[in-house]
C-alpha cells in the first residue's frame, strides 16, 4: 500500500460542500426553460384489469393542453429492460416492460396515458378528463399463490406468473441432518422498503437546434439514454442526458423514471417539458425493495458448528420484470450468510403480481436473507445453549474459505476482528436487566457480508479522462452519477493525491454523455471500485507523461523524482525541482498529450447455471457487524433503541468524512426497517402513501452512531479500498429484532415484519400473532 498519503484518508473537503451547505446546488427541480410545458401520468384505478380503451378527445380539446399520449403514440412501446450494461446477458436475466400499458393492467403503478399543458393543474385537469375504459379483474398478490397451478396471470404473454428459478448446492445436505445435534427452522417475510429519498423523481427534456432529445433528469444510470433512444427508434447520438446531483438514490432512480415520458412530450410538443413526481405518486407507483417469504433450517453439533443450512426463497417481483432477476442472484449468492457452512441447499424462485413493481434498494436483495440468517443464529444459539457471539465465533468464514458456489473471496476478510470489536464496545459494561424506570434492556450483535462491484458475468468497465490545463489545474471528466455520496469528490481525491495537488485544482464534469465518458451506473456499490480505479489508472498515465518531462529539465532518473505540493522534486533533496505548472507547459511545449481517457474492466466471468450456481458472481465482499442495545416497554410494547454501534472494513477510506457518513447512514436507512416502514399494501393498494402514514426514524428516534471503520487495505478498490454505501446498512435490521427478542425473552411474533409494538406487546403475554 502507498504510504505518506496526503490526502486519502483524510476528512478532505468534497468539491460541492460549500453549494451544498448553502442551499446553491441545482437539482432536478430547480431547472425551468422558457416555454416550458408540465408533464403527467395518468395511471390506472386498479392494479388488476383488462384495459378495453381510452379515449383521450375531452383531454386533447382542453385548451392549455398540448399532448395527450397513449401507448399507439410511443414508437417502440414494449423494450428489452438494459439498466446500462454493456453486454447482452440473456438467459431469463431480462425482461419486457411496456412504456404506457395495453391489455392487462398489471398493477396501480402502471401508465395508461401522458399529459403536456401549459400549468401543472391543467396537467390534472386533464388526466380527469381522460376515460379510461377497465374491466376489472381478480389479480395475484401472494408470489406463493402467484406460482401455483392455475393461478391467475399477471401478464397475457406469459405461460406463468415465474420469473426466474435460481439454486446453489454444495456437500450433501440430506446426509448432513443425521450428523446435527441441534436443528431449527424458521419461517421470514421482510416487507416492502420504501426508498425515502430527500427529492422525487423527475426532471425536464427540450429539443436542440440539432433535433438531439436533451434531458436533465438525476438518474443512476446514464446508459438508459440508449434504451431511450430505443423506445424512440432513434440513433443513441440523438438522445442526451445532461443529469444533474441527486438528493438521494438507494436504488430508486436505478430504474428509467420519467426519462422516456420526457422524451415522448418533448418530441410531440416541440416545447420543453418539465415533470416531478409528488411524493404519493413517488410512494404509489414506483420501485420498492423486493418482498421476500423465506424459509431458513440450520443444523449444529452440540458444540456450536453449523452443518447444514437449507434456504427456500419467494420473491415478490411485482408487476414487472425490472432488476427481479438481478437482485434474486444476489439474495441466493447471500442466503447462507458469512459462515463457513460445509452442505447448503439454497432454491429461489420469483413471481409477478399484481402488486408495485420490485427493483433495486439499497442493500439489492442482501438485507432480506441477512434479517433471516441472523435472526436463525440467535435461535440455533439458545438451542444449543451458547451466547449468539460464541456461535457466530466458532463459525464465521476467514480468509481462504470458500463460498457455497466454491469461489473464495480475493479480498481481505475482516469479520472475525469486527466481530470482537463490537463485543467488547457493546459490553464494556454490564447489561443492567431493567434500566431505573423498569423498562427491559436487551443487547444483539449481527454480522454479514455484502458484494461489492456488479455481477462479473456482466463484463463491467469504467472510463475516465483527465486533461491538464496550462494554469496547473486539472478537469475530470466522468460520465459517474452522483447521488450525494461523494462519488465524483472521490474520483478529484484520488487524482489530486497522484498528481500532488490539492482537492481544489481538479475540476470534475460529470453526468453528461454526450461530453463524459461512460463510467458506468451507480450502483452495486461500484463506482469507488470500478471509477476509482479507472481514476487512478489515468492519473498515472499523466504522471508517468510529467515524470518524464521533468526527469528531462532536472537531469535525474525518473526513480529518483516524486509529486506533491505542486512540485516535481528529487526525493533526497526536494530544493531540487519543478512546479508543476511548469511542467505542464513544457509538456505542452513539446507535442505531448495533456488529456488521456483510460478503461477498468472488472473480472470477467461467463453467465451461471442458473440450477446449479458455482463459481465467481462478484468481485469481493465488505464484511459489517452491528451491535444494538434497545429498551422496551413491556405495558406497550414500545421499544427505543438506546445504542447503534456500526463495524465495518473499509479496506482503506478515501474519504474520511464520507466513510463515516455512508457508515451511519447506513445504519439509520435500516434501523426502521423491520419494525416501523410499512407501506401497508392491501391486494395492490399503496394505504400509506405519505410521510404523514409512512413511518421512518428521525434524529429525535435514534442515539449517535457510534462507528468502528477498519482499514485493513484488503480490497479490490483503490489504495485497498473496499465498498462501504451498501454493506453500511445490511446488519443492522436483525441486530435490532435480536435485541428486542433478548429483551422480552421470547421469540414469538419476531420473523414477520413488520415488527410492531402490538407484536412484542402480545409477544410478552404469548400470544402468537404470527401462525
Amino acid at each position: 500500500m502507498k504510504k505518506n498519503l496526503k490526502l486519502i484518508g483524510n476528512p478532505v473537503p468534497r468539491h460541492d460542500a460549500l453549494a451544498k451547505a448553502k442551499g446553491e446546488q441545482l437539482y432536478s427541480d430547480d431547472w425551468v426553460m422558457p416555454n416550458m410545458l408540465y408533464g403527467k401520468v395518468l395511471r390506472s384505478k386498479y392494479p388488476a384489469a383488462i384495459l378495453r380503451g381510452i379515449d383521450t378527445s375531452k383531454a386533447e380539446a382542453l385548451p392549455g393542453v398540448h399532448a395527450v399520449l397513449t401507448a399507439k403514440d410511443v414508437p417502440h412501446n414494449e423494450d428489452i429492460s438494459k439498466f446500462g450494461q454493456m453486454r447482452d446477458v440473456g438467459g431469463g436475466f431480462e425482461g419486457l416492460y411496456k412504456v404506457l400499458a395495453t391489455g392487462k393492467i398489471r398493477s396501480k403503478s402502471e401508465a395508461i396515458a401522458l399529459v403536456a399543458a401549459e400549468t401543472e393543474e391543467l396537467c390534472e385537469e386533464a388526466c380527469k378528463l381522460i376515460e379510461v375504459d377497465y374491466e376489472p379483474t381478480e389479480g395475484v398478490y401472494d408470489p406463493r399463490e402467484a406460482l401455483k397451478d392455475g393461478a391467475y396471470l399477471v401478464s397475457s404473454e406469459d405461460a406463468s406468473n415465474r420469473i426466474m428459478r435460481s439454486k446453489i448446492e454444495c456437500g450433501d445436505i440430506d446426509a448432513a441432518w443425521a450428523q446435527c445435534d441441534a436443528i431449527v427452522e424458521g419461517d421470514y417475510f421482510t416487507t416492502p422498503h420504501e426508498h425515502a429519498y430527500i427529492e422525487t423523481e423527475g426532471g425536464m427534456g427540450w429539443l436542440d437546434e440539432n433535433g438531439v432529445i436533451t434531458l436533465r433528469v438525476g438518474v443512476q444510470v446514464l446508459e438508459h439514454y440508449r434504451t431511450v433512444a430505443k423506445i424512440m427508434g432513434l440513433q443513441h447520438t440523438k438522445v442526451r442526458n445532461m443529469s444533474v446531483p441527486m438528493g438521494g438514490g438507494f436504488g430508486g432512480k436505478e430504474d428509467i423514471t420519467v426519462e422516456t415520458y420526457l422524451a415522448l412530450l418533448v418530441t410531440k410538443t416541440r416545447r420543453p417539458v418539465k415533470m416531478i413526481w409528488s411524493r404519493e405518486e413517488s410512494l404509489e407507483t414506483h420501485a420498492k425493495r423486493h418482498p421476500e417469504y423465506l424459509h431458513y433450517k440450520t443444523g449444529a453439533t452440540k458444540d456450536g458448528k453449523i452443518l447444514a443450512q437449507e434456504v427456500s426463497i419467494v420473491m415478490d417481483g411485482g408487476s414487472y420484470t425490472y432488476l427481479t432477476p438481478w437482485v434474486q442472484m444476489y439474495s441466493t449468492y447471500a442466503a447462507a450468510g458469512p459462515y463457513n457452512t460445509p452442505n447448503v441447499s439454497i432454491v429461489s424462485e420469483s413471481a409477478f403480481t399484481n402488486n408495485t413493481f420490485s427493483s433495486a434498494n439499497r442493500g439489492f436483495g442482501g438485507p432480506q436473507v441477512n434479517f433471516a440468517h441472523e435472526r436463525q443464529m440467535d435461535k440455533l444459539a439458545q438451542k444449543l445453549g451458547l451466547s449468539p457471539v460464541e456461535l457466530r465465533r466458532r463459525n464465521l468464514m476467514h480468509n481462504g474459505d470458500p463460498l457455497p458456489t466454491g469461489f473464495i473471496p480475493q479480498g481481505h476478510n475482516a469479520l472475525p476482528e469486527l466481530l470482537e470489536k463490537v463485543d467488547k464496545a457493546l459490553n464494556a459494561s454490564p447489561k443492567p436487566e431493567r434500566l431505573p424506570d423498569g423498562r427491559k434492556v436487551g443487547r444483539s450483535i449481527a454480522c454479514a457480508h455484502t458484494v461489492y462491484g456488479r455481477l462479473t458475468f456482466m463484463h463491467d468497465s469504467s472510463r475516465v479522462s483527465i486533461r491538464l490545463e496550462l494554469d496547473g489545474s486539472v478537469t475530470l471528466r466522468a460520465g459517474v452519477p452522483d447521488l450525494g455520496g461523494g462519488q465524483a469528490s472521490s474520483l478529484c481525491q484520488i487524482v489530486a493525491e497522484e498528481l500532488g495537488l490539492d482537492i481544489t485544482d481538479v475540476h470534475p464534469y460529470i453526468m453528461d454523455t454526450h461530453l463524459t465518458p461512460l463510467s458506468g451506473t451507480t450502483t452495486a456499490t461500484r463506482q469507488l471500485y470500478m471509477s476509482g480505479n479507472a481514476a487512478l489508472k489515468c492519473a498515472g498515465v499523466m504522471k508517468g507523461r510529467l515524470m518524464e518531462t521533468a526527469s528531462g529539465i532536472l537531469g535525474y532518473p525518473v526513480s529518483n523524482l516524486a509529486m506533491g505540493d505542486h512540485k516535481i522534486y528529487l526525493v533526497n533533496d526536494p530544493a531540487v525541482n519543478i512546479p508543476f505548472v511548469k511542467a505542464v507547459a513544457n509538456l505542452s511545449n513539446d507535442g505531448g498529450e495533456l488529456e488521456t481517457i483510460t478503461q477498468f474492466n472488472a473480472p470477467f466471468t461467463e453467465v451461471p447455471d442458473l440450477s446449479n450456481i458455482k463459481g465467481q458472481l462478484n468481485p469481493d465482499l465488505t464484511y459489517t457487524c452491528h451491535g444494538v442495545e434497545v429498551a422496551v416497554d413491556e405495558e406497550t410494547g414500545e421499544f427505543e433503541i438506546l445504542r447503534i454501534i456500526a463495524a465495518i472494513d473499509a479496506g482503506k477510506m478515501i474519504n474520511k468524512n464520507s466513510c463515516e457518513g455512508q457508515v451511519e447512514g447506513g445504519a439509520i436507512y435500516h434501523v426502521f426497517w423491520p419494525t416501523h416502514e410499512d407501506l401497508k399494501w392491501e391486494k395492490g393498494i399503496t394505504r400509506a402513501n405519505s410521510f404523514s402514514t409512512y413511518i421512518m426514524p428521525t434524529a429525535a428516534d435514534v442515539p449517535d452512531v457510534e462507528t468502528i471503520i477498519l482499514e485493513s487495505g484488503g480490497g479490490l478498490g483503490p489504495y485497498g479500498a473496499k465498498g462501504v454505501g451498501e454493506p453500511s446498512d445490511n446488519s443492522i435490521a436483525p441486530a435490532v429484532v435480536n435485541a428486542i427478542r433478548d429483551a422480552i425473552g421470547t421469540d414469538l411474533n419476531l420473523n414477520l415484519m413488520p415488527v410492531t409494538p402490538e407484536k412484542i406487546l402480545n409477544a410478552i403475554r404469548g400470544v402468537d400473532m404470527e401462525h
